[in-house]
């Protein structure tokens, strides 16, 4: 590859371990003000917890978690019973229950409200997603102190997209990892895992269409079909990869007539020939294979590192790209153009099935003559090294990114010199959504939920064999809740990394 990007326990677990019945007798907060043991125990912290006089709340033996049902939440109310070990019920919620409940509590889609006392608790959401963040609070309290102090929460996210990128095409990844990593994105209030899905060592998904391109170990429709519906039940939105056009080396073991070759016949590594019609029919038979796969909005279209693009004088060293580009676009139009063109008609296409497209920030080319479409989302990752434009430029054009620094957030298999594994210490003090290229933030004025969208934090897998699962689950861990903290929200946290580890250690 030629850049390096080359890109927790279980609820249930941990909640059958706590002893409910066991618990100490109930906490009096002293006044209105007083907080016993400092913030509560949650990853992300809550915007605003405001204490009350009077017990705190623990779960009993006539706990039930109350929900309609048939309606929204009866799924979110039967989830939260089963982790507390209590039964769910239709309602009229009582005495020491756990109420849910859909009220427009703000603006915000996945804000809720949460109210403890010792007669009980509400949750309270504008959607479900909401009311499942309600009740995420709720379980990381229980998990560190065995009961939730009397109080009221307020609480809502600074971004909308926030994530984990997992490189599934250079190291095949179980089932049950991915599941169980949607399950800590979920507690941790993330919302995205993006899965890349192909690229020169692999192509890990089953294919119908092409089944002559799947790599022997890979994911089966029926693994995605049940990925996908973990991931509805717990708000994590899956966003599929197929990188295009460069990366797609794994296909020509196979189609080995689709490599792109430059002027001499050389090979350009994982790079497929744009100018050759047999390739957009291979691409766009797996864009509309998996596309119904995958409920989400998005879809990656991948777009970066494409060869031709990046050489010293791309037009004289792919001359039938060079020519391709100005038949399409005329006199001037170069190699970027072509590759442009060319993810525009895949951009296109997923379209037709609802889908927003993705691309990496290095497949936007800056000229006039073919542009991405503007509702397309750049997510900018080369943040050690420029590639293509920096990020103000395109956010002073409208465009609309996700943060994906590799300075801070990537995890690169192996570790390589200029890659050391990140630390949730420099994410939770020196990173926050507006610091996309390098160290420094961009201006205030671009830098908003509206226009940074939000992040991810990237595995990748250039040295595969490098970290087992279970390390690669450890390695990201705290990461994952520094990520998690700062895009909650970006400002200066209240607690010391010191104090933030040992609170997450306690919320689990």
């Amino acid at each position: 590859m030629v850049r390096p990007r080359s890109k927790i326990a279980s609820l249930a677990g941990v909640l059958c371990a706590m002893a409910f019945t066991a618990a100490p007798e109930p906490v009096v907060l002293a006044g209105p003000t007083a907080v016993a043991r400092g913030p509560l125990p949650v990853v992300p912290a809550v915007r605003s917890f405001t204490p009350r006089t009077g017990a705190a709340w623990k779960p009993g033996t006539s706990t039930r978690v109350v929900a309609a049902r048939g309606g929204t939440l009866e799924d979110e109310a039967r989830l939260l019973a089963g982790e507390l070990h209590v039964p769910y019920a239709d309602g009229p919620a009582r005495a020491g229950d756990v109420s849910l409940s859909l009220d427009r509590v703000n603006a915000n889609p996945e804000a809720y409200e949460l109210t403890a006392g010792s007669g009980g608790i509400t949750v309270r959401g504008r959607t479900d997603a909401g009311v499942f963040y309600g009740t995420r609070t709720l379980l990381q309290v229980l998990r560190a102190d065995g009961r939730f102090p009397a109080g009221a929460v307020r609480d809502e996210p600074d971004r909308a997209q926030r994530g984990l990128t997992v490189d599934i095409a250079r190291k095949n990844f179980s089932r049950g990892w991915i599941e169980d990593r949607i399950r800590e994105l979920g507690d941790l209030k993330l919302n995205q895992l993006h899965l890349h899905f192909s690229d020169d060592q692999g192509f890990r998904i089953e294919s119908s269409s092409h089944p002559e391109i799947v790599s022997a170990q890979h994911l089966s429709k029926a693994d995605l079909r049940a990925i996908t519906a973990l991931a509805e039940r717990r708000h994590v939105t899956v966003v599929p990869e197929i990188d295009t056009p460069g990366h797609l080396g794994s296909v020509f073991a196979a189609h080995p007539e689709l490599q792109l070759r430059d002027a001499s016949g050389a090979p350009a590594h994982g790079a497929i020939d744009i100018s050759d019609p047999r390739a957009a029919r291979i691409t766009d038979d797996l864009l509309r294979e998996f596309a119904p796969l995958f409920p989400g909005p998005y879809w990656h279209l991948g777009g970066d590192e494409y060869h031709a693009a990046i050489v010293p004088a791309p037009e004289a060293a792919y001359p039938r790209l060079a020519a391709l580009a100005r038949r399409r676009y005329g006199r001037g139009a170069t190699v970027g153009d072509a590759e442009t063109g060319w993810l525009n008609d895949r951009a296109a296409l997923l379209r037709s099935y609802g889908k927003i497209p993705k691309l990496w920030n290095d497949g936007f080319h800056g000229s006039a003559l073919a542009r991405p479409d503007a509702a397309d989302e750049i997510e900018y990752w080369s943040g050690k090294r420029l590639r293509g434009r920096r990020p103000e430029e395109y956010l002073k054009e409208g465009r609309r990114l996700v943060n994906l620094n590799d300075e801070y957030l990537y995890y690169i298999l192996g570790g390589p010199k200029s890659f050391p594994y990140p630390t949730g210490q420099r994410i939770y003090e020196k990173w926050t959504p507006a610091v996309v290229y390098g160290t420094a933030a961009v201006a205030a004025g671009l830098s908003g939920p509206d226009r940074i969208l939000g992040a991810r934090f990237a595995i990748w897998c250039d040295d595969a064999a490098a970290q087992t699962e279970a390390q690669i689950a450890a390695g990201i861990r705290m990461p994952l809740r520094a990520l998690s903290q700062k895009l909650w929200d970006p400002g200066r946290p209240a607690l010391s990394w010191r104090k933030f580890t040992a609170l997450a250690g306690r919320a689990g």
